[in-house]
């Protein structure tokens, strides 16, 4: 009977395996060298099927005998298997037991890249100090795969920065000696020394859930089948920027801007590069804003874009913009001569940014140019210079709660629900919203229509309610404030 549930277990058949476990299969059987139903269901991400071992009296803490031994804990974080891992930690799961070699799920997540198991195990209580028995810690491991989300969540939550691991590397040390790598090489390198003689080796690219570029390497036998693999992370120079941040390393301005450059289409959205200039702009300094400022006049359009963006939110704090003043006629003179059309992007969010109504006819300027791709930035970049009583300019963000791109209505119904003015001309537009197909803008119309006082808003906060899920929490988190 037990191999039985074994068997629903691998399809995911939760209901079989309810059924078997009512009829006295035990969830929890006996021999030490048998895998537990328990793991493999967590192995697999299986979240019915785990919720009915447990229900049964699977113990959350048993290591797992067989081939692949270990902690439910464990594996599904190693897995990034986040819910699986918040049902096990409410049924007992220790949230740093440990398997052999002083691993924990920590350990895992950070070693595999997971951000969200990691996140969601501080979050219970895990130590961000953790290390193996080898003395790696969670931020070393992360730091070597170049997994800049884990990394950030480690850090978030008190991680020590400079804090060595066994071999006595610190992570910046380890981000350091990856930094410029050729990570296909050095992968297959390793693969190599590992793999049987008669191995092909088969390279690959894809996404990590951070963003960053992850490359797989795999040796694959003479029936076809792989044997063996290695993945890594394209995120050390972002990784290498967060730890200098956090242990006051502080590069040259112009080595921080070559660093940044290779990766502006690598990540999925510039993570690396906006690592780099969000560090840039926080320092808050006369010495890196003249730098910036110098190299808005670069002859790269990359170095141009990069300056921008490092000015666009320079020294900001909660209360106060203190290069306001300096950056704007910069970022104005930009707006009239630019004649790339990414700095020019660039140009309009860093003005939105720094949301001073002098720069309304720029904005107009470029969102209205003939033969310009309306984006999500358009909105937003309007809104917030708009001042009040600007026929021309509200009329214009009215019309961008119509466009055909749901990106660019949702901002713009954001941005005209979050202006300090009201009339009718507002109101109706944030009323058409209320049967938006996206969930998000019916949210952000009816934010917009309560702020008003008007009564349409309690249509849109029962629509949203009624009609969106697990996945929607942003819309659902905006009216039930309301």
């Amino acid at each position: 009977m037990y191999r039985e549930l074994l068997d629903a277990v691998a399809a995911d058949d939760a209901e079989r395996a309810e059924l078997l476990l009512q009829s006295g299969t035990s969830a929890d059987p006996g021999g030490p060298e048998e895998p537990t139903a328990l793991y493999l269901a967590s192995n697999r991400g299986h979240v019915a099927v785990v919720r009915a071992l447990l229900v049964h009296g699977a113990d959350p803490n048993r290591i797992s005998g067989g081939e692949d031994e270990g902690l439910p804990l464990c594996v599904a974080s190693a897995w990034d298997h986040d819910e699986v891992v918040t049902v096990l930690l409410a049924a007992g799961a220790e949230v740093a037991g440990r398997e052999a070699g002083g691993w924990t799920a920590l350990l895992w997540a950070a070693a595999n890249g997971r951000a969200d198991a990691a996140r969601v195990l501080l979050a219970a209580g895990a130590s961000p100090e953790e290390a193996n028995d080898s003395g790696e810690t969670a931020l070393t491991l992360a730091t070597r795969r170049g997994a800049l989300g884990v990394v950030r969540v480690l850090l978030e939550h008190g991680a020590e920065a400079d804090r060595p691991d066994g071999d006595g590397d610190t992570p910046l040390s380890i981000a350091y000696d990856w930094l410029g790598t050729q990570l296909e090489s050095a992968l297959l390198e390793q693969l190599t020394e590992q793999a049987p003689e008669d191995s092909q080796f088969v390279v690959g690219r894809s996404r990590a859930k951070d963003g960053t570029d992850l490359v797989t390497v795999a040796a694959v036998g003479p029936d076809g089948t792989r044997v063996a693999e290695l993945t890594c992370q394209r995120g050390h120079a972002a990784v290498a920027t967060l730890l200098e941040d956090a242990t006051g390393e502080r590069l040259p301005f112009d080595d921080l801007v070559e660093r940044a450059m290779p990766y502006r289409d690598v990540d999925e959205e510039a993570e690396t590069w906006w690592a780099v200039a969000s560090s840039l702009s926080r320092r808050g300094d006369r010495e890196t804003f003249d730098a910036a400022a110098r190299l808005c006049a670069s002859e790269d359009p990359r170095k141009r874009e990069f300056a921008v963006d490092v000015l666009a939110e320079f020294g900001f704090t909660e209360d106060e913009k203190p290069y306001l003043e300096e950056a704007l006629p910069v970022l104005r003179r930009m707006a009239a001569t630019e004649g790339d059309e990414r700095v020019l992007r660039s140009v309009l969010g860093a003005l939105g940014h720094h949301a001073d109504p002098r720069a309304l006819p720029e904005v107009l300027e470029i969102v209205t140019a003939d033969g310009w791709t309306r984006t999500q930035a358009d909105p937003a970049a309007l809104a917030a210079v708009l001042p009040p009583g600007h026929a021309e300019g509200l009329a214009l963000l009215v019309s961008m709660t119509r466009d055909p791109d749901p990106e660019v209505r949702d901002w713009a119904t954001m941005g005209l629900a979050g202006l300090a003015e009201d009339g009718e001309e507002i109101r109706e537009a944030l009323a058409a919203r209320l049967e938006d197909e996206d969930l998000n803008t019916v949210a952000e119309a009816t934010r917009g229509l309560a702020a008003r006082g008007d009564e349409r808003a309690r249509r849109g906060v029962e629509r949203v309610l009624a009609e969106s899920d697990e996945d929607d929490d942003y819309a659902r988190d905006l009216v039930k404030s309301l």
